[in-house]
């Protein structure tokens, strides 16, 4: 396995993002089924991401020391004397940590500039925590760089117009740019990036890549009212 393991900036970022895809998932998702199965009167139990982009709630590794750190243990003795609310965001802010030991433990051998920019990629994408409660970090001002994009990148509804605001672009093309650079993914939490299909849930307003929800932009035009997979789902229960 050490063999395998990744080396690189980019290839321990790409473990990172894997793995932080399954956490959010199984805290958003697949919630229902990641509750279920974190029976308190099992044993002590982990919330593992795996590289695969898959997630897993099993019992911790028996090797001291484990071949990786390990996640926080006995996450399911809380889930009844909690809020569910309250508890699946501590989950998550220990699935943030756990995320970010797996990554330097694997960066122990990079340099200096090389850990900062690991951790810069890192910082660039929300936790699992800001994704799982819906707080939207708080990110700097555009620039003018980042202001000059192309009107038509502005972030589309099915119909094609700016749901939040029915005014013309023209007139609030700027709020428009800070208001996207807040908008992220209700499924992989990746942030808003103008080069992929974005699709907004009518009932829910979270919005999403229009691959992660199976939607194309020829299927979209056909949709009068979009109802995400988290909603369509709540509405079956």
């Amino acid at each position: 396995m050490a063999s395998s393991s990744p080396r690189t900036v980019e290839e321990i970022f790409k473990d990172y993002s894997a793995r932080r895809s399954g956490l959010v998932r199984a805290l958003t998702y697949d919630v229902d089924d990641f509750y279920s199965q974190c029976d308190p009167d099992k044993e002590n139990l982990c919330l593992y991401g795996h590289p695969n982009e898959a997630w897993e709630v099993a019992l911790p590794a028996e090797e001291v020391p484990p071949e990786l750190p390990e996640p926080a243990l006995g996450i399911n003795f809380a889930r009844d004397g909690m809020n569910r609310k309250d508890w699946l965001s501590l989950v998550a802010v220990h699935s943030d940590c756990w995320l970010l030991s797996v990554s330097f433990y694997f960066g122990a051998r990079l340099n200096r500039n090389e850990r900062k920019r690991l951790f810069s990629m890192i910082n660039d994408l929300p936790t699992v925590f800001e994704v799982v409660t819906g707080r939207k970090p708080i990110k700097d001002k555009p620039t003018v760089e980042s202001g000059s994009k192309s009107r038509n990148s502005t972030k589309r509804s099915i119909d094609g117009q700016p749901r939040s605001n029915p005014k013309l672009v023209d007139e609030n093309y700027e709020e428009d740019e800070e208001e996207q650079g807040d908008t992220f993914c209700g499924i992989c939490g990746g942030g808003y990036n103008s080069d992929e299909f974005w699709i907004g849930c009518d009932n829910c307003e979270q919005w999403y890549h229009g691959k992660c929800v199976k939607i194309t932009p020829a299927k979209a035009e056909l949709i009068k009212f979009y109802k995400c997979p988290l909603c369509t789902k709540k509405a079956r229960q």
